[in-house]
């Protein structure tokens, strides 16, 4: 078993006849009589993956969770941005092959590789002793790779199509706000402050680039303990066009530190707590360096990224309390959502990150 894979939740199987005809068909496999073995990926609190191994080979499948909402679950769109980024960015999974026919699995679907590597989790950090030297090491690399990637032009992977870039964070504030209230199952007065202030403190005026609006440690596969190379980006779902630093306001919010509330610690567990990571602070003048992009409305970039997760954490608990869903990692997600609005509220105040 891999250290970041279980057996298949109970419920969420695939149709192992119909997917090995499905792999013969599109030349993955060379008998539909091989022995296939699935496993499921652990981490994640949205789209299924799974792993599959057949014929001494490994590939990656990705579907929607089950009874989930079609926005921010679309498996073409998905396999479209990394088909087209194989081309141009080296850091992509190659992509193999997609389905709509929901009678194989239940669902759309895509193929693609399985890359080799580490993955950072908060619990594979602790596990090998990441230290304060190496994490400084990581944290340059992954912020290089951030930067690279917001430097495609996205006309030469022919994904000008992909979003409408003006009027993005306009959208996305009115969206995610939309988005919020839909799923909503208890009365958090905070979250209504953080949509109001986001409303009438968002710019107005931004670059355009493709945004990965996912981009964290456990997203990215690490060559080696090393830490100098980053061979792949996962988790494609959320790839659009539009502001690239509301993709780094993402990643921040995602960036908790060792400073921040226990509860935000325990929320958002991340190798980012240890010693050696920068604080948010200094990713930004990091990234301000690197990628030559002047960042002001800096809080609200923040401020939007930990909504954004407030609302993902939301929207997952909504199903786990509906019966959509049975894993018990979902089961406080309402909590986290409402901390996440708190921590939002709090940056708001004290108008800074840190």
């Amino acid at each position: 078993m891999n250290r970041l894979t279980n057996p298949v939740r109970k419920g969420e199987e695939l149709n192992s006849k119909h997917l090995k005809s499905f792999l013969l068909e599109h030349h993955l496999i060379k008998d539909e009589k091989s022995e296939l073995n699935v496993e499921q990926f652990a981490n994640g609190f949205s789209n299924l993956t799974y792993l599959l191994h057949i014929e001494e080979k490994e590939y990656v499948l990705r579907r929607p969770p089950f009874a989930a909402p079609k926005r921010g679950h679309d498996m073409g769109r998905e396999y479209k941005v990394i088909s087209n980024l194989n081309a141009v960015f080296s850091k992509t999974p190659k992509a193999f092959a997609y389905s709509t026919d929901t009678d194989i699995i239940g669902a759309p679907f895509y193929i693609m590789s399985k890359v080799e590597g580490l993955i950072l989790t908060a619990k594979e950090a602790k596990k090998r002793q990441v230290t304060a030297n190496e994490f400084k090491t990581i944290s340059n690399t992954w912020l290089d790779t951030f930067v690279d990637f917001h430097q495609i032009d996205y006309k030469d992977a022919n994904l000008e199509d992909l979003g409408r870039p003006e009027g993005y964070v306009e959208r996305q504030v009115s969206n995610w706000g939309k988005q919020y209230l839909k799923a909503a199952t208890d009365d958090v007065p905070t979250a209504q402050k953080v949509m109001s202030w986001m409303e009438e403190n968002q710019p107005r005026q931004y670059d355009h680039s493709l945004i990965h609006n996912d981009y964290k440690y456990d997203n990215v596969v690490f060559k080696d303990d090393q830490w100098t190379e980053i061979s792949a980006i996962l988790d494609w779902e959320m790839c659009t066009l539009g502001d690239p630093l509301m993709d780094l306001g993402t990643s921040l919010a995602y960036w908790t530190t060792a400073n921040d509330p226990e509860f935000m610690q325990q929320g958002i567990q991340s190798p980012t707590c240890q010693l050696g990571n920068p604080s948010r602070s200094e990713i930004v003048q990091q990234y301000t360096l690197k990628s030559g992009r002047q960042i002001n409305h800096l809080t609200f970039y923040y401020v939007y990224g930990l909504f954004k997760i407030a609302v993902i954490a939301q929207q997952i608990y909504y199903r786990f309390k509906h019966g959509h869903t049975s894993d018990p990692k979902f089961a406080y997600l309402n909590k986290a959502s409402e901390l996440c609005c708190l921590m939002a509220w709090g940056a708001v105040e004290k108008d800074g990150i840190d």
